[in-house]
């Protein structure tokens, strides 16, 4: 079924999101853990509940560490905040709800929003009050964008393109999930993924308006790969840290977590 909110829709059965008409990369894991958040969108989901129906009673992964990965990922993907949810609510320790419900029948919201509270917010906004209020009051400052472009796989080795997407996609989780509050992060725009020999830094963080940017290669040296990672601040390109990983993991998602993991640690040093 398809679940449409805000810019978003969504198709549990697929697997597929999309915004705006354009689809949204999502991995298979955690696309099932939204699927499962949006079919009970306005109930807590419990953590349990989550890890039995996706990854089975009888799992030997990390699931703790699965799962918040693949909310990362979500939240990446949908550019939503712990700190200020729009779609996923965190409650410590039970689980996770999605707050929004899509408009398949169900109606926008299911969360305890009574019509007399809507009633007084427009009284307010009709009297000018609410209008003094947000005019008057200081406005907050935007976190710093900090913005992903795809890894290069400079390797030759066609196996290494999975790799890249990969890293990608881990160390966008990783930052959103570790940034949380301090800044956002964008992985996810079709700018980010323009050929290296048609890339413009500056022009990709003005559309953006990303004051920070990560530029990733995977490099071959002989018979090995390196991965290097470049924090750059704009619109100055200048070079705030570059992490070198040598020799790089293998071909496999859970190391290209790992890596991301690295990565994510060294960049926050310097922001």
């Amino acid at each position: 079924m398809k679940h449409r909110f805000g810019d978003f829709e969504f198709d549990t059965a697929s697997g597929e999101l999309r915004r705006n008409g354009g689809v949204v990369r999502l991995q298979a894991q955690p696309a099932q853990v939204l699927a499962l958040l949006v079919e009970h969108a306005g109930e807590i989901v419990t953590r349990d509940a989550i890890r039995d129906a996706i990854w089975g009673q009888e799992t030997f992964v990390d699931f703790d560490k699965g799962l918040n990965f693949a909310i990362a990922q979500i939240r990446a993907a949908l550019g939503d905040s712990a700190d200020a949810p729009k779609y996923i609510r965190t409650f410590p320790k039970r689980g996770y709800q999605f707050t929004i419900v899509s408009d398949t029948g169900l109606g926008w919201w299911r969360l305890g929003i009574r019509p007399v509270v809507v009633a007084v917010l427009v009284a307010l906004a009709a009297s000018g009050l609410f209008l003094w209020r947000w005019t008057a009051r200081p406005h907050a400052t935007p976190a710093p964008m900090i913005a992903v472009l795809h890894f290069d796989n400079d390797t030759g080795l066609s196996a290494y393109d999975a790799y890249a997407q990969h890293l990608t996609d881990a160390l966008v989780a990783e930052l959103t999930a570790s940034g949380s509050g301090r800044f956002d992060v964008i992985g996810n725009a079709a700018v980010l993924r323009t050929p290296r020999d048609r890339r413009d830094i500056v022009a990709i963080g003005r559309s953006l308006n990303a004051g920070y940017l990560v530029l990733g290669q995977l490099q071959r040296d002989g018979s090995r790969v390196r991965i290097l990672a470049h924090l750059i601040r704009l619109p100055e390109q200048t070079h705030l840290w570059v992490t070198r990983i040598d020799p790089a993991p293998q071909d496999s998602a859970s190391t290209a977590s790992e890596a991301a993991q690295r990565i994510s640690s060294e960049f926050l040093r310097k922001l």
